[in-house]
Protein backbone atom coordinates (compact mmCIF):
# COMPACT_ATOMS: atom_id res chain seq x y z
CA UNK A 1 0.00 0.00 0.00
CA UNK A 2 2.62 2.69 -0.26
CA UNK A 3 1.54 8.13 -0.74
CA UNK A 4 0.88 7.56 -4.21
CA UNK A 5 3.20 9.85 -5.11
CA UNK A 6 5.16 11.21 -1.98
CA UNK A 7 6.39 7.43 -1.43
CA UNK A 8 7.64 5.14 -4.12
CA UNK A 9 5.69 2.13 -5.85
CA UNK A 10 7.45 -0.40 -5.76
CA UNK A 11 5.91 -3.67 -6.55
CA UNK A 12 8.96 -5.04 -8.29
CA UNK A 13 10.85 -5.23 -4.91
CA UNK A 14 7.22 -5.91 -2.44
CA UNK A 15 8.76 -2.48 -0.31
CA UNK A 16 7.01 -1.05 2.25
CA UNK A 17 3.80 0.78 1.17
CA UNK A 18 5.27 3.95 0.10
CA UNK A 19 2.84 6.97 1.12
CA UNK A 20 2.52 7.60 -2.32
CA UNK A 21 -0.07 10.30 -3.85
CA UNK A 22 -1.26 8.23 -6.50
CA UNK A 23 -0.75 11.16 -9.31
CA UNK A 24 1.95 9.68 -11.35
CA UNK A 25 0.49 7.93 -14.51
CA UNK A 26 4.12 6.22 -16.13
CA UNK A 27 3.54 5.76 -19.64
CA UNK A 28 5.85 5.06 -22.91
CA UNK A 29 6.78 7.09 -25.53
CA UNK A 30 9.09 7.47 -28.54
CA UNK A 31 8.82 10.66 -29.76
CA UNK A 32 11.69 13.17 -28.25
CA UNK A 33 13.09 14.73 -30.94
CA UNK A 34 16.57 13.91 -29.96
CA UNK A 35 15.97 10.23 -29.73
CA UNK A 36 14.21 10.09 -33.55
CA UNK A 37 17.43 8.86 -34.93
CA UNK A 38 18.41 6.57 -32.18
CA UNK A 39 14.99 5.23 -31.70
CA UNK A 40 15.67 2.97 -35.51
CA UNK A 41 19.40 1.46 -34.12
CA UNK A 42 18.22 0.89 -30.77
CA UNK A 43 15.00 -0.81 -29.20
CA UNK A 44 13.82 1.51 -26.65
CA UNK A 45 11.08 2.27 -24.38
CA UNK A 46 10.43 5.56 -23.89
CA UNK A 47 8.10 7.13 -20.68
CA UNK A 48 6.85 9.63 -19.19
CA UNK A 49 6.42 11.02 -15.73
CA UNK A 50 4.61 14.25 -14.35
CA UNK A 51 7.60 15.45 -12.19
CA UNK A 52 11.39 14.93 -11.92
CA UNK A 53 13.05 12.67 -9.55
CA UNK A 54 14.22 13.92 -6.18
CA UNK A 55 17.07 11.60 -5.10
CA UNK A 56 19.11 8.59 -6.67
CA UNK A 57 19.86 7.10 -3.14
CA UNK A 58 17.22 4.42 -2.75
CA UNK A 59 17.21 4.31 1.33
CA UNK A 60 16.14 8.09 1.26
CA UNK A 61 13.56 7.71 -1.15
CA UNK A 62 10.02 8.74 0.10
CA UNK A 63 8.58 10.13 -3.35
CA UNK A 64 7.28 8.67 -6.50
CA UNK A 65 8.43 8.75 -9.56
CA UNK A 66 11.59 7.02 -8.72
CA UNK A 67 13.93 5.39 -10.41
CA UNK A 68 14.41 1.82 -8.25
CA UNK A 69 12.50 -0.15 -9.96
CA UNK A 70 14.56 -0.40 -13.15
CA UNK A 71 17.62 -0.03 -11.31
CA UNK A 72 17.77 -2.30 -8.12
CA UNK A 73 16.60 -6.00 -7.20
CA UNK A 74 16.56 -7.81 -3.90
CA UNK A 75 17.47 -11.19 -2.66
CA UNK A 76 13.38 -12.06 -3.64
CA UNK A 77 10.40 -10.91 -5.81
CA UNK A 78 7.23 -11.64 -5.71
CA UNK A 79 5.38 -12.71 -8.95
CA UNK A 80 2.33 -10.33 -9.30
CA UNK A 81 0.48 -13.05 -11.41
CA UNK A 82 0.68 -15.76 -8.85
CA UNK A 83 1.77 -14.05 -5.77
CA UNK A 84 4.24 -16.57 -5.14
CA UNK A 85 7.63 -15.11 -3.68
CA UNK A 86 10.88 -16.18 -6.39
CA UNK A 87 14.37 -16.02 -6.04
CA UNK A 88 16.01 -12.66 -7.48
CA UNK A 89 19.47 -12.06 -6.52
CA UNK A 90 19.19 -15.40 -4.12
CA UNK A 91 19.19 -18.30 -6.01
CA UNK A 92 17.43 -20.10 -3.20
CA UNK A 93 16.93 -20.32 0.56
CA UNK A 94 16.08 -22.92 3.63
CA UNK A 95 14.50 -22.00 6.75
CA UNK A 96 15.31 -23.50 9.88
CA UNK A 97 12.83 -25.66 12.02
CA UNK A 98 12.00 -22.86 14.64
CA UNK A 99 11.67 -20.75 11.27
CA UNK A 100 13.64 -17.76 12.79
CA UNK A 101 16.66 -18.72 10.84
CA UNK A 102 16.73 -17.88 7.41
CA UNK A 103 19.95 -18.90 5.24
CA UNK A 104 19.95 -17.24 1.44
CA UNK A 105 22.48 -19.01 -1.07
CA UNK A 106 23.32 -15.93 -4.02
CA UNK A 107 23.68 -16.60 -7.49
CA UNK A 108 26.90 -17.43 -9.26
CA UNK A 109 29.16 -14.57 -10.81
CA UNK A 110 26.86 -11.56 -9.70
CA UNK A 111 27.73 -8.47 -10.95
CA UNK A 112 27.36 -4.71 -10.22
CA UNK A 113 26.85 -2.41 -13.25
CA UNK A 114 30.21 -1.12 -13.04
CA UNK A 115 31.44 -4.87 -13.51
CA UNK A 116 32.82 -5.71 -9.55
CA UNK A 117 31.60 -8.59 -8.17
CA UNK A 118 28.12 -8.78 -6.28
CA UNK A 119 29.11 -11.32 -3.06
CA UNK A 120 27.63 -11.97 0.24
CA UNK A 121 29.39 -8.59 1.49
CA UNK A 122 26.85 -6.68 0.17
CA UNK A 123 24.14 -8.13 1.39
CA UNK A 124 25.36 -7.40 4.81
CA UNK A 125 26.51 -3.86 4.40
CA UNK A 126 22.73 -3.34 3.12
CA UNK A 127 21.18 -4.61 5.83
CA UNK A 128 23.52 -3.70 9.14
CA UNK A 129 25.34 0.02 7.62
CA UNK A 130 21.98 1.03 5.95
CA UNK A 131 18.93 -0.26 6.91
CA UNK A 132 19.14 -1.61 9.96
CA UNK A 133 21.60 1.39 10.79
CA UNK A 134 19.40 4.02 12.94
CA UNK A 135 21.97 6.72 11.77
CA UNK A 136 20.11 6.10 8.35
CA UNK A 137 16.83 7.41 8.30
CA UNK A 138 14.83 4.91 6.10
CA UNK A 139 11.27 3.90 6.20
CA UNK A 140 12.76 0.47 4.92
CA UNK A 141 13.40 -0.29 8.33
CA UNK A 142 10.07 0.20 9.62
CA UNK A 143 9.05 -3.13 7.59
CA UNK A 144 11.81 -4.64 9.18
CA UNK A 145 11.19 -4.25 13.00
CA UNK A 146 9.52 -7.33 14.59
CA UNK A 147 7.45 -7.86 17.70
CA UNK A 148 6.24 -5.65 20.49
CA UNK A 149 9.70 -4.63 20.95
CA UNK A 150 10.04 -4.01 17.43
CA UNK A 151 13.92 -5.64 17.11
CA UNK A 152 15.25 -6.17 13.75
CA UNK A 153 16.92 -8.83 12.35
CA UNK A 154 20.44 -10.03 12.74
CA UNK A 155 22.69 -10.42 9.83
CA UNK A 156 25.50 -12.39 9.26
CA UNK A 157 27.69 -13.51 6.74
CA UNK A 158 28.82 -17.36 6.56
CA UNK A 159 30.77 -17.52 3.15
CA UNK A 160 30.83 -15.34 -0.61
CA UNK A 161 27.42 -16.61 -1.57
CA UNK A 162 25.36 -17.58 1.88
CA UNK A 163 24.52 -14.55 4.41
CA UNK A 164 22.24 -15.84 7.64
CA UNK A 165 19.15 -13.29 8.80
CA UNK A 166 17.83 -14.13 12.07
CA UNK A 167 14.75 -13.20 13.75
CA UNK A 168 13.86 -12.42 17.26
CA UNK A 169 10.63 -14.05 16.78
CA UNK A 170 8.66 -15.72 13.76
CA UNK A 171 7.71 -13.18 11.01
CA UNK A 172 5.55 -14.18 8.47
CA UNK A 173 6.41 -11.61 6.10
CA UNK A 174 9.71 -12.21 5.83
CA UNK A 175 10.33 -13.26 2.26
CA UNK A 176 9.09 -10.37 1.04
CA UNK A 177 11.19 -7.84 3.14
CA UNK A 178 14.32 -9.15 1.80
CA UNK A 179 13.22 -8.23 -1.73
CA UNK A 180 14.59 -4.71 -0.21
CA UNK A 181 17.42 -3.21 -2.71
CA UNK A 182 21.07 -4.93 -2.49
CA UNK A 183 23.54 -1.91 -2.64
CA UNK A 184 27.14 -1.79 -3.34
CA UNK A 185 29.56 -1.70 -0.57
CA UNK A 186 32.42 -0.96 -2.34
CA UNK A 187 30.91 2.14 -3.14
CA UNK A 188 28.64 3.01 -0.24
CA UNK A 189 31.27 1.57 3.01
CA UNK A 190 33.26 4.65 2.82
CA UNK A 191 30.05 6.84 2.74
CA UNK A 192 28.68 5.11 6.12
CA UNK A 193 31.73 5.38 8.03
CA UNK A 194 32.63 9.15 7.13
CA UNK A 195 30.81 11.64 9.15
CA UNK A 196 30.18 15.82 8.40
CA UNK A 197 30.66 18.40 11.00
CA UNK A 198 27.37 17.46 12.75
CA UNK A 199 28.55 14.08 13.26
CA UNK A 200 26.31 12.32 10.57
CA UNK A 201 27.12 9.45 7.85
CA UNK A 202 27.87 11.23 4.26
CA UNK A 203 25.67 8.78 3.11
CA UNK A 204 23.07 11.19 3.59
CA UNK A 205 24.29 13.39 0.63
CA UNK A 206 25.19 10.47 -1.33
CA UNK A 207 23.76 9.99 -4.67
CA UNK A 208 20.99 13.20 -5.35
CA UNK A 209 20.15 13.99 -8.29
CA UNK A 210 23.02 16.09 -9.54
CA UNK A 211 25.39 12.77 -9.02
CA UNK A 212 26.98 12.11 -12.32
CA UNK A 213 24.86 8.96 -13.18
CA UNK A 214 27.85 6.81 -14.34
CA UNK A 215 28.77 7.02 -10.40
CA UNK A 216 25.15 5.52 -9.59
CA UNK A 217 26.17 1.84 -9.54
CA UNK A 218 22.94 -0.64 -9.65
CA UNK A 219 22.57 -3.93 -10.32
CA UNK A 220 18.92 -3.98 -11.56
CA UNK A 221 18.28 -4.24 -15.25
CA UNK A 222 18.64 -1.19 -16.41
CA UNK A 223 21.47 1.90 -15.20
CA UNK A 224 20.96 6.00 -15.26
CA UNK A 225 22.44 7.08 -18.69
CA UNK A 226 21.64 10.56 -18.12
CA UNK A 227 19.25 12.81 -16.71
CA UNK A 228 17.95 16.28 -17.90
CA UNK A 229 16.45 18.58 -15.14
CA UNK A 230 12.12 18.76 -16.22
CA UNK A 231 13.04 17.23 -19.33
CA UNK A 232 13.87 13.80 -19.31
CA UNK A 233 15.70 10.46 -17.27
CA UNK A 234 17.44 8.24 -19.57
CA UNK A 235 18.55 4.58 -18.82
CA UNK A 236 20.62 2.08 -20.72
CA UNK A 237 20.52 -1.69 -20.37
CA UNK A 238 22.77 -3.44 -17.77
CA UNK A 239 25.36 -5.32 -19.25
CA UNK A 240 25.87 -7.39 -15.94
CA UNK A 241 22.12 -7.79 -15.09
CA UNK A 242 21.96 -11.36 -13.82
CA UNK A 243 18.71 -12.58 -16.01
CA UNK A 244 19.50 -14.88 -19.12
CA UNK A 245 16.67 -15.49 -21.78
CA UNK A 246 15.97 -18.96 -23.02
CA UNK A 247 19.05 -19.02 -25.15
CA UNK A 248 21.40 -17.55 -22.58
CA UNK A 249 21.12 -14.23 -24.44
CA UNK A 250 21.56 -11.30 -22.03
CA UNK A 251 18.59 -9.66 -20.80
CA UNK A 252 16.71 -6.68 -20.75
CA UNK A 253 16.08 -7.24 -24.51
CA UNK A 254 15.12 -3.55 -24.74
CA UNK A 255 18.38 -1.58 -24.68
CA UNK A 256 17.18 1.61 -23.95
CA UNK A 257 14.26 3.27 -21.62
CA UNK A 258 13.50 6.66 -21.61
CA UNK A 259 11.40 8.81 -19.06
CA UNK A 260 10.39 12.34 -20.58
CA UNK A 261 9.26 14.59 -18.05
CA UNK A 262 5.97 16.12 -19.12
CA UNK A 263 3.69 18.66 -17.24
CA UNK A 264 0.38 16.66 -17.34
CA UNK A 265 -1.44 13.54 -17.87
CA UNK A 266 -3.58 15.49 -20.98
CA UNK A 267 -0.06 15.76 -22.64
CA UNK A 268 0.52 12.58 -22.50
CA UNK A 269 -2.79 11.44 -23.66
CA UNK A 270 -2.08 14.00 -26.64
CA UNK A 271 1.58 12.38 -27.26
CA UNK A 272 -0.55 8.87 -27.13
CA UNK A 273 -3.01 9.85 -29.68
CA UNK A 274 -0.54 11.16 -32.35
CA UNK A 275 1.17 7.67 -32.41
CA UNK A 276 4.17 9.10 -30.67
CA UNK A 277 3.78 7.08 -27.02
CA UNK A 278 4.28 3.25 -26.75
CA UNK A 279 1.78 3.47 -23.91
CA UNK A 280 -0.24 5.45 -21.95
CA UNK A 281 -2.21 4.54 -17.93
CA UNK A 282 -5.75 4.84 -18.88
CA UNK A 283 -7.60 7.14 -16.75
CA UNK A 284 -11.32 6.77 -16.65
CA UNK A 285 -11.91 10.36 -18.64
CA UNK A 286 -9.81 8.81 -21.25
CA UNK A 287 -11.19 5.39 -21.73
CA UNK A 288 -13.69 5.86 -24.07
CA UNK A 289 -11.62 8.10 -25.89
CA UNK A 290 -9.26 5.28 -26.32
CA UNK A 291 -11.14 2.42 -26.97
CA UNK A 292 -12.42 3.42 -30.22
CA UNK A 293 -9.10 3.87 -31.64
CA UNK A 294 -7.51 0.84 -30.42
CA UNK A 295 -7.63 -1.14 -33.94
CA UNK A 296 -6.56 1.89 -35.70
CA UNK A 297 -3.72 2.99 -32.79
CA UNK A 298 -2.47 -0.55 -32.99
CA UNK A 299 -2.69 -0.94 -29.85
CA UNK A 300 -4.29 -2.95 -26.62
CA UNK A 301 -6.22 -1.63 -23.75
CA UNK A 302 -5.20 -4.33 -20.76
CA UNK A 303 -7.48 -4.61 -18.05
CA UNK A 304 -6.07 -5.81 -14.56
CA UNK A 305 -9.01 -5.46 -12.83
CA UNK A 306 -9.54 -3.12 -9.68
CA UNK A 307 -6.41 -1.22 -8.50
CA UNK A 308 -4.26 -2.34 -5.58
CA UNK A 309 -3.82 0.92 -4.58
CA UNK A 310 -6.32 3.15 -2.28
CA UNK A 311 -7.59 6.58 -2.29
CA UNK A 312 -8.52 8.68 0.49
CA UNK A 313 -9.14 12.07 2.44
CA UNK A 314 -7.37 12.12 5.80
CA UNK A 315 -7.35 15.04 8.77
CA UNK A 316 -4.22 15.95 10.57
CA UNK A 317 -5.20 14.13 14.07
CA UNK A 318 -1.90 15.24 15.55
CA UNK A 319 -2.32 16.96 18.83
CA UNK A 320 1.15 18.18 19.05
CA UNK A 321 2.83 21.38 19.25
CA UNK A 322 6.33 22.62 17.78
CA UNK A 323 7.83 26.09 19.70
CA UNK A 324 4.77 26.04 22.02
CA UNK A 325 2.38 26.44 18.52
CA UNK A 326 0.00 23.70 17.92
CA UNK A 327 0.72 22.22 14.41
CA UNK A 328 -3.37 22.40 14.31
CA UNK A 329 -5.88 25.19 14.84
CA UNK A 330 -7.36 23.48 18.91
CA UNK A 331 -10.81 24.37 17.66
CA UNK A 332 -10.12 22.11 14.08
CA UNK A 333 -7.98 19.90 16.07
CA UNK A 334 -10.97 18.87 18.44
CA UNK A 335 -13.31 18.63 14.76
CA UNK A 336 -10.79 16.53 13.46
CA UNK A 337 -10.47 14.34 16.86
CA UNK A 338 -13.80 13.63 17.07
CA UNK A 339 -15.05 10.10 15.72
CA UNK A 340 -18.37 11.27 14.69
CA UNK A 341 -17.26 13.97 12.96
CA UNK A 342 -14.95 12.05 10.52
CA UNK A 343 -17.96 9.07 10.08
CA UNK A 344 -20.41 12.37 9.48
CA UNK A 345 -18.02 12.95 6.16
CA UNK A 346 -17.87 9.58 4.93
CA UNK A 347 -21.27 9.36 5.10
CA UNK A 348 -21.68 12.92 3.43
CA UNK A 349 -19.55 11.70 0.42
CA UNK A 350 -21.39 10.53 -2.91
CA UNK A 351 -19.57 8.15 -4.26
CA UNK A 352 -21.44 6.35 -6.50
CA UNK A 353 -21.50 9.73 -8.13
CA UNK A 354 -17.97 9.70 -8.09
CA UNK A 355 -17.76 6.84 -9.39
CA UNK A 356 -20.53 7.65 -12.53
CA UNK A 357 -18.74 11.28 -13.13
CA UNK A 358 -15.14 11.12 -12.59
CA UNK A 359 -14.79 7.06 -13.19
CA UNK A 360 -17.25 6.85 -15.92
CA UNK A 361 -18.24 3.91 -14.32
CA UNK A 362 -14.85 2.38 -14.24
CA UNK A 363 -14.53 1.78 -10.30
CA UNK A 364 -16.21 0.96 -7.08
CA UNK A 365 -16.20 1.94 -3.43
CA UNK A 366 -13.42 1.30 -1.46
CA UNK A 367 -13.60 -0.02 2.06
CA UNK A 368 -10.62 -1.44 3.13
CA UNK A 369 -7.25 -0.42 3.49
CA UNK A 370 -6.06 -3.73 2.15
CA UNK A 371 -6.03 -4.25 -1.61
CA UNK A 372 -9.05 -5.95 -2.76
CA UNK A 373 -6.56 -8.94 -4.26
CA UNK A 374 -5.24 -9.59 -1.30
CA UNK A 375 -6.15 -12.54 0.47
CA UNK A 376 -6.29 -11.07 3.56
CA UNK A 377 -9.25 -8.29 2.19
CA UNK A 378 -12.29 -8.07 4.63
CA UNK A 379 -15.09 -7.38 2.59
CA UNK A 380 -18.57 -5.57 3.61
CA UNK A 381 -20.45 -9.06 2.74
CA UNK A 382 -18.29 -10.39 5.69
CA UNK A 383 -18.69 -7.86 8.35
CA UNK A 384 -17.07 -4.41 7.56
CA UNK A 385 -18.36 -1.52 8.33
CA UNK A 386 -19.33 0.82 4.93
CA UNK A 387 -20.33 4.42 4.60
CA UNK A 388 -22.74 4.68 1.37
CA UNK A 389 -24.21 7.98 0.97
CA UNK A 390 -26.33 9.36 3.45
CA UNK A 391 -26.98 13.15 4.20
CA UNK A 392 -29.60 12.41 6.90
CA UNK A 393 -27.22 9.75 9.36
CA UNK A 394 -24.56 12.38 8.66
CA UNK A 395 -26.26 14.93 10.17
CA UNK A 396 -27.51 12.72 12.36
CA UNK A 397 -24.16 12.17 13.81
CA UNK A 398 -23.18 15.54 13.86
CA UNK A 399 -25.96 16.66 15.97
CA UNK A 400 -25.19 14.30 18.04
CA UNK A 401 -21.34 14.96 18.64
CA UNK A 402 -23.03 18.49 19.45
CA UNK A 403 -22.40 20.39 16.18
CA UNK A 404 -25.66 22.91 15.21
CA UNK A 405 -26.73 24.61 12.19
CA UNK A 406 -27.01 28.58 12.57
CA UNK A 407 -29.98 30.66 10.57
CA UNK A 408 -28.06 29.93 7.46
CA UNK A 409 -28.04 26.66 7.82
CA UNK A 410 -24.25 26.53 8.23
CA UNK A 411 -22.81 23.95 10.70
CA UNK A 412 -21.12 25.79 13.54
CA UNK A 413 -19.76 24.04 16.40
CA UNK A 414 -20.84 23.94 20.25
CA UNK A 415 -18.90 27.58 20.53
CA UNK A 416 -20.22 28.68 17.65
CA UNK A 417 -16.81 28.34 15.17
CA UNK A 418 -18.11 27.83 11.79
CA UNK A 419 -16.65 24.63 10.28
CA UNK A 420 -14.27 25.15 7.51
CA UNK A 421 -11.28 23.71 6.76
CA UNK A 422 -8.73 23.15 3.65
CA UNK A 423 -8.39 20.14 2.01
CA UNK A 424 -5.10 19.64 0.08
CA UNK A 425 -4.13 17.79 -2.80
CA UNK A 426 -0.92 17.61 -5.55
CA UNK A 427 -1.89 19.83 -8.32
CA UNK A 428 -1.85 18.40 -12.30
CA UNK A 429 -3.93 15.54 -11.54
CA UNK A 430 -7.21 15.83 -13.30
CA UNK A 431 -8.99 12.94 -11.54
CA UNK A 432 -7.79 14.36 -8.78
CA UNK A 433 -8.96 17.75 -8.78
CA UNK A 434 -12.56 16.67 -9.85
CA UNK A 435 -12.65 14.20 -6.93
CA UNK A 436 -11.93 17.57 -4.54
CA UNK A 437 -13.84 19.54 -6.32
CA UNK A 438 -16.91 16.83 -5.62
CA UNK A 439 -16.09 16.67 -2.10
CA UNK A 440 -16.17 20.21 -1.81
CA UNK A 441 -19.88 20.55 -3.05
CA UNK A 442 -21.16 17.20 -1.26
CA UNK A 443 -20.19 18.91 1.85
CA UNK A 444 -21.83 22.25 1.41
CA UNK A 445 -25.00 19.83 1.81
CA UNK A 446 -24.10 19.25 5.30
CA UNK A 447 -23.15 23.09 5.65
CA UNK A 448 -19.46 22.57 5.73
CA UNK A 449 -16.76 24.86 3.77
CA UNK A 450 -14.32 23.58 2.12
CA UNK A 451 -11.45 25.20 1.08
CA UNK A 452 -9.79 22.88 -1.58
CA UNK A 453 -6.68 24.15 -2.48
CA UNK A 454 -4.30 21.72 -5.29
CA UNK A 455 -0.34 22.46 -4.34
CA UNK A 456 2.51 22.34 -6.30
CA UNK A 457 5.04 18.78 -5.76
CA UNK A 458 7.25 19.83 -3.22
CA UNK A 459 5.00 22.74 -1.33
CA UNK A 460 3.04 19.31 -0.88
CA UNK A 461 4.88 17.25 0.31
CA UNK A 462 7.04 19.59 2.54
CA UNK A 463 3.83 20.21 4.54
CA UNK A 464 2.47 16.55 4.75
CA UNK A 465 5.67 15.13 6.04
CA UNK A 466 8.09 18.08 7.28
CA UNK A 467 6.20 21.39 8.71
CA UNK A 468 3.11 18.87 9.21
CA UNK A 469 1.24 22.26 8.54
CA UNK A 470 -1.99 20.89 6.70
CA UNK A 471 -5.69 20.10 8.04
CA UNK A 472 -7.02 18.03 5.41
CA UNK A 473 -5.66 15.80 3.08
CA UNK A 474 -6.15 13.96 -0.31
CA UNK A 475 -3.64 11.05 -0.83
CA UNK A 476 -3.36 7.31 -1.86
CA UNK A 477 -1.29 4.40 -1.13
CA UNK A 478 -0.06 1.54 -3.47
CA UNK A 479 -0.68 -1.43 -2.24
CA UNK A 480 0.01 -5.26 -2.82
CA UNK A 481 -1.01 -8.88 -1.38
CA UNK A 482 0.95 -8.39 2.24
CA UNK A 483 -0.57 -6.12 4.89
CA UNK A 484 2.61 -5.98 6.00
CA UNK A 485 4.00 -3.51 3.31
CA UNK A 486 1.86 -1.22 5.46
CA UNK A 487 3.70 -1.58 8.67
CA UNK A 488 5.10 2.04 8.62
CA UNK A 489 1.90 3.42 7.79
CA UNK A 490 -0.05 1.74 10.97
CA UNK A 491 2.42 1.75 13.35
CA UNK A 492 2.27 4.50 15.54
CA UNK A 493 6.20 5.63 15.22
CA UNK A 494 6.26 4.24 11.42
CA UNK A 495 7.25 6.91 8.69
CA UNK A 496 4.30 6.69 7.01
CA UNK A 497 1.60 7.36 9.88
CA UNK A 498 0.86 10.09 8.18
CA UNK A 499 -2.77 11.12 10.07
CA UNK A 500 -0.69 11.28 13.19
CA UNK A 501 3.15 11.70 12.27
CA UNK A 502 5.76 11.40 14.82
CA UNK A 503 8.79 14.05 13.63
CA UNK A 504 11.13 11.79 11.81
CA UNK A 505 15.22 11.92 12.06
CA UNK A 506 16.42 15.22 11.55
CA UNK A 507 13.10 16.59 12.04
CA UNK A 508 11.71 19.44 14.70
CA UNK A 509 10.76 17.65 18.14
CA UNK A 510 6.82 18.15 18.92
CA UNK A 511 5.67 18.53 22.28
CA UNK A 512 2.52 16.44 23.32
CA UNK A 513 2.56 13.72 20.80
CA UNK A 514 -0.51 11.53 21.60
CA UNK A 515 -1.50 8.14 20.68
CA UNK A 516 -5.07 7.25 20.89
CA UNK A 517 -6.20 3.78 21.97
CA UNK A 518 -7.48 2.60 18.90
CA UNK A 519 -3.91 3.53 16.89
CA UNK A 520 -2.43 1.11 19.75
CA UNK A 521 -4.90 -1.41 19.32
CA UNK A 522 -4.06 -1.55 15.05
CA UNK A 523 -0.16 -1.38 16.09
CA UNK A 524 -0.68 -4.67 17.99
CA UNK A 525 -2.95 -6.54 15.68
CA UNK A 526 -0.04 -5.82 13.11
CA UNK A 527 2.78 -7.22 15.44
CA UNK A 528 0.24 -10.17 16.02
CA UNK A 529 -0.57 -10.84 12.57
CA UNK A 530 3.48 -10.82 11.34
CA UNK A 531 3.90 -13.39 14.21
CA UNK A 532 1.57 -15.89 12.94
CA UNK A 533 2.07 -18.35 10.63
CA UNK A 534 -1.15 -19.74 10.87
CA UNK A 535 -3.24 -18.11 7.91
CA UNK A 536 -6.14 -18.65 9.05
CA UNK A 537 -5.41 -16.63 12.02
CA UNK A 538 -3.69 -13.68 10.39
CA UNK A 539 -6.78 -13.37 8.32
CA UNK A 540 -9.07 -12.99 11.29
CA UNK A 541 -6.14 -10.63 12.51
CA UNK A 542 -6.45 -8.56 9.93
CA UNK A 543 -9.95 -8.72 9.45
CA UNK A 544 -10.09 -6.89 12.93
CA UNK A 545 -7.57 -4.09 12.25
CA UNK A 546 -10.01 -3.08 9.44
CA UNK A 547 -13.25 -3.20 11.08
CA UNK A 548 -11.09 -0.95 13.24
CA UNK A 549 -9.87 1.27 10.63
CA UNK A 550 -13.43 1.84 9.25
CA UNK A 551 -15.26 2.53 12.52
CA UNK A 552 -12.34 4.90 13.60
CA UNK A 553 -12.01 6.62 9.71
CA UNK A 554 -7.88 7.89 10.43
CA UNK A 555 -8.43 7.42 6.03
CA UNK A 556 -11.64 7.91 4.36
CA UNK A 557 -12.10 5.92 1.92
CA UNK A 558 -13.09 6.68 -1.54
CA UNK A 559 -13.06 4.76 -4.72
CA UNK A 560 -10.63 2.26 -6.16
CA UNK A 561 -10.63 2.63 -10.06
CA UNK A 562 -9.48 -0.05 -12.59
CA UNK A 563 -6.19 -0.79 -13.67
CA UNK A 564 -6.05 0.58 -17.25
CA UNK A 565 -3.41 0.41 -19.49
CA UNK A 566 -2.94 1.26 -22.96
CA UNK A 567 0.04 -0.38 -24.68
CA UNK A 568 1.47 -0.79 -28.43
CA UNK A 569 0.97 -4.29 -29.93
CA UNK A 570 4.92 -4.05 -30.76
CA UNK A 571 5.42 -4.92 -27.51
CA UNK A 572 5.93 -8.30 -27.00
CA UNK A 573 5.56 -10.79 -23.46
CA UNK A 574 3.04 -8.08 -22.12
CA UNK A 575 1.70 -10.19 -19.02
CA UNK A 576 -0.56 -6.90 -17.35
CA UNK A 577 -1.61 -7.38 -13.99
CA UNK A 578 -3.10 -4.62 -11.53
CA UNK A 579 -0.32 -5.37 -9.28
CA UNK A 580 2.51 -5.11 -11.42
CA UNK A 581 1.22 -3.60 -14.57
CA UNK A 582 2.09 -3.59 -17.98
CA UNK A 583 5.95 -3.40 -17.60
CA UNK A 584 6.78 -5.25 -14.23
CA UNK A 585 9.02 -8.25 -16.58
CA UNK A 586 10.76 -5.53 -18.28
CA UNK A 587 14.15 -7.73 -18.72
CA UNK A 588 11.91 -10.01 -20.73
CA UNK A 589 10.02 -7.96 -23.28
CA UNK A 590 10.46 -7.66 -26.97
CA UNK A 591 9.81 -5.27 -29.60
CA UNK A 592 8.61 -6.33 -32.65
CA UNK A 593 9.38 -4.02 -35.30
Amino acid sequence: MNFSSIFSKIKRFLLPIILVLATAIIVTACNPSEFKTSAAQVPQLVSSILSDPKTFNYPLSQEFPNIFGLTYVGLTTQNPITGEFEPDLAESWQISDNKLQFIFTLRQGLKWSDGQPLTADDVVFTFNDIYLNEAIPTDARDVLRIGESRALPKVRKIDERRVEFTNPEPFAPFLGTVGLPILPAHILEKSIKTKDREGKPIFLSQWGVDTPPDRVIVNGPYKLERYDTSQRVVFRRNPYYWRKGSKGESQPYIERVVWQIVESTDTSLLQFRSGGLDTVGVSPDYFSLLKVQEKQGNFKIYNGGPATGTTFILFNLNKGQRNGKPLVDPVKSRWFNTVEFRQAVAYAIDRQTMINNTFRGLGKPQDSPISVQSPYYLSAQKGLKTYNYNLKKSKELLLKAGFKYNDKNQLVDAQGNRVRFTLLTNAGNKIREAIGSQIKQDLSKIGIQVDFTPLAWNTYTDKLSNTLDWEASMLGLTGGLEPNDGANVWASEGGLHMFNQKPQAGQKPIEGWEVSPWEAEINKLYIQAARELDEAKRKEIYAETQRITQENLPFIYLVNPLSLSAVRNRFEGIKFSALGGAFWNIHEIKITD
